[in-house]
């Protein structure tokens, strides 16, 4: 009995020691250099962490979807980024995803994504050169997306809805 009691204090030592050194493994590379994408508490987190003072956010938000984002990802290596999703309020799946970033290759792995596009127009955002893509996403739901230039930054926003409130958010972050 006693050496099966000590087997198993010496797995449960050995199991807690591997997960502290991949917890230590996982934080080392945000340790050693600092600005690469990680997930980050709020928007003035980002701020005062990254220096990013530029972070651009609607000013119009349809009810049915939660304030503040349920998840902020940035970077500033090797161009400033920032990814912001947020939630549906009944579902509670991801509906909004808005990026920023100083790049125009940059590619967000979006948890939304078109599947069909059925439309693809230029669309004029208050005096900006904007693209609207109107399709549908998994399960036939239907989802637009719009992108557009706003002075240093490639500006993007995917939402599982028609293009109208799509359309009220993207011209509320509009400068």
């Amino acid at each position: 009995m006693t050496k099966n009691l000590r087997n198993f204090f010496v797995f449960v030592l050995t199991i807690a020691l591997l997960v502290a050194v991949l917890k230590v493994l996982n934080w080392l590379p945000t340790a050693v250099e600092e600005g690469l994408m990680r997930k980050y508490s709020s928007i003035e987190d980002v701020r005062s962490k990254l220096k990013i003072r530029e972070i651009l956010v609607p000013s119009y938000f349809p009810q049915s979807f939660s304030w503040p984002p349920s998840v902020i990802l940035a970077q500033t290596k090797p161009f400033p980024a920032i990814i912001m999703e947020f939630k549906h309020i009944e579902s509670g799946d991801t509906a909004i995803i808005t990026s920023q970033a100083a790049s125009q290759d940059f590619i967000t792995d979006n948890k939304i994504r078109m599947t069909q596009v059925r439309e693809r127009v230029p669309y004029l955002l208050k005096e900006r050169k904007a693209v609207l893509i109107v399709g549908t996403c998994k399960n036939d739901e239907k989802c637009a997306q719009i992108s557009w230039d706003e002075g240093k930054y490639k500006m993007s926003i995917i939402m599982k809805s028609t293009p109208f409130d799509l359309i009220k958010i993207a011209e509320s972050m509009v400068r």
